[in-house]
């Protein structure tokens, strides 16, 4: 039967085995790591776990953290194949002594640094993010969705302002507005469902259509009004207090939100208590730079996702999904 090829990614993975090969882990020890965890597999004498197998799933996003993965399932053991194939390939790698190498061993150290840190975060910051905290931080969020409007809204994008104004003056004739958008909007993208944007808020619009619709009822036409691309006319459909995510729909976002904060939080207390020196200058706002020894702070990415974005021509306006303002 013809051999199996080893996926890039088992590549990748085996220097993350070599480096808990260097810190005296794997061997012959069948003490399971977890409990109740299942040997599943020996390489060369190594067992390798259930939870080994469940690991690497994680790491390659086919389930997610906490999910449970059949050890009879197919997938489980397409990445039982992949972390056997690690295995080989690490031992074959010290075999050759390519793990004795100064530049293979930085790499294995922040490989080792990379997983210290992920398993610190796993057990000081995600042991704080209780269902209470979700809970939490969501009743916040649905208190200020609640005082928030949706508008439903249909536009028609004209190349020119004089067309636009051609376009005011069949509306007022009667002609009907979804008619017209098919007919004569340059807005693919929304010409053949008559113009319709859907329900959006007015804090994720651009700029010109937050403006000419702030204050206007349902069922006004407003416009014409420049916009990206052209000459928007635009009529307000309805007006509803905008629709709230369920906690389980806004869960996700939330969790995330919990997790950059503790690290944010956890990385401000280890830096000001330990000695950083930066050996190279940033530089400052006038284009230069500012001296090394200049403080600073962690940079971690901001958690909260920019809002939907709204309609420039060509793009409909998307109510968001889930919190929108931070705590």
């Amino acid at each position: 039967m013809p051999s199996r090829p080893t996926p890039i990614l088992a590549l990748l993975a085996a220097f993350a085995f070599l480096t808990l090969a260097a810190c005296g882990g794997g061997g012959g020890n069948d003490r399971p790591p977890e409990p109740g965890d299942r040997a599943v597999a020996r390489v060369a004498g190594e067992t390798i776990w259930a939870s080994d197998v469940k690991r690497e799933a994680v790491a390659q996003g086919l389930i997610g953290e906490g999910e449970p993965l059949d050890v009879t399932s197919g997938l489980f053991r397409r990445v039982l194949d992949e972390v056997i194939d690690q295995k080989l390939l690490a031992r074959e790698a010290e075999r050759r002594g390519l793990d004795n190498s100064p530049s293979v061993q930085r790499r294995l150290a922040t490989t080792r640094d990379r997983i210290l840190g992920d398993v610190l975060v796993e057990t000081v910051v995600n042991g704080t993010i209780t269902d209470q905290a979700v809970q939490t931080l969501y009743n916040e969020q649905l208190n200020l969705a609640r005082t928030s409007e949706e508008i439903r809204v249909r536009q028609i994008v004209s190349r020119t302002q004089a067309e636009a104004a051609q376009v005011v003056g069949i509306l007022s004739a009667g002609a009907a507005f979804e008619a017209v958008a098919a007919e004569r909007s340059i807005d693919e993208a929304t010409r053949y469902s008559g113009g319709d944007l859907g329900y959006s808020t007015l804090d994720v619009m651009p700029k010109a259509y937050a403006d000419a619709l702030r204050d206007r009822p349902a069922g006004s036409t407003v416009g014409p009004f420049q916009v990206e691309g052209g000459w928007a006319v635009v009529r307000i459909e309805d007006r509803r207090r905008e629709t709230p995510p369920t906690l389980e729909q806004a869960r996700p976002q939330i969790v995330r939100y919990l997790t950059y904060e503790g690290v944010r939080r956890l990385l401000e207390d280890l830096r000001g208590g330990a000695e950083v020196e930066i050996l190279l200058g940033a530089p400052d706002e006038a284009g230069g730079t500012e001296p090394a020894s200049a403080p600073r702070s962690a940079a971690v990415p901001d958690p909260t996702p920019p809002p939907a974005s709204a309609p420039t021509s060509g793009q409909a306006p998307a109510a968001t999904a889930a919190p929108k303002a931070r705590p």
